[in-house]
């Protein structure tokens, strides 16, 4: 039996199988990996968050990081592995994704299922009274010289929803994450490096709880010497080509 055609198996005889992905999976979308050579960080110190509350030059730093990745994004469309997620959900075969990634590519695609580890880049908000703006608004105020916008509201400074260096992680996704992950029989890492925690211990998590851990990424991760079976090889053709499996055996 191939890896695909053992994936594949795997997937039939899931009950509460669970996609758990990272920057992988929306780097054939054309966004770059946040921590690879070409990434933002690789270019860019990031802002931590008590230096994002409290100092105006670091918000303006952060604003300018934030103004090229929107345009990365805007621009993203879902790949075959977004696609192929939503459609294993529809039919059954995983409960939902979690995912380390804040593009939204994946509720484009379909899932209607996602926990969003690291929160959305889709909204920007107040970090006092929590009014929310498109990005676009944001942007634009950006565009005629407001290098760190604050909210029109309260005054407080604006920041896209989504976790900093440093800012505590979304307890209400993460303890969806933790319960989805122990209940799991089937976890898929996609896509990710499994070396940002608290988020890499999720699959950790779901092996000692009894699930069968299966990692398909372009490297190697911590731990591929823990999972049933390692796949490396690129994302979207890999799990298209588990699907194509699927659904033929279902046709016959």
């Amino acid at each position: 039996m191939s890896e695909l055609d053992e994936v594949a198996s795997m997937l039939r005889e899931a009950k509460r199988g669970l996609a758990f992905t990272g920057a992988g999976v929306s780097t054939e979308s054309g966004i770059p990996d946040f921590r690879s050579p070409g990434g933002i960080w690789a270019r860019n110190q990031p802002v931590r968050y008590d230096d994002f509350l409290n100092s105006k030059a670091a918000r303006v730093q952060y604003w300018k990081q934030r103004a090229k990745i929107y345009k990365d994004f805007a621009a993203a469309k879902p790949n075959r592995g977004h696609r192929t997620l939503a459609r294993f959900e529809e039919l059954g075969r995983i409960v939902g994704v979690v995912t380390q990634n804040i593009d939204g590519l994946h509720q484009d695609a379909g899932s209607r299922r996602v926990i969003e580890l690291h929160g959305t880049s889709r909204v920007i908000a107040c970090v006092a009274c929590k009014k929310e703006w498109h990005p676009d608004a944001v942007l634009a105020m950006i565009q005629v010289g407001n290098e760190a916008p604050d909210c029109d509201d309260c005054g407080a400074p604006l920041k896209s929803k989504t976790i900093s260096f440093g800012q505590a992680m979304p307890a209400a996704e993460m303890n969806e994450a933790i319960r989805l992950s122990r209940e799991a029989d089937l976890f898929l890492a996609i896509g990710s490096s499994l070396v940002v925690e608290p988020a890499a211990g999720l699959p950790r998590m779901a092996k000692s709880w009894g699930a069968a851990l299966v990692i398909i990424n372009q490297t190697e991760t911590p731990l591929d010497d823990r999972a049933d079976l390692v796949i490396r090889a690129p994302i979207g053709e890999t799990v298209g080509a588990v699907l194509d499996r699927l659904e033929w055996r279902s046709n016959t």
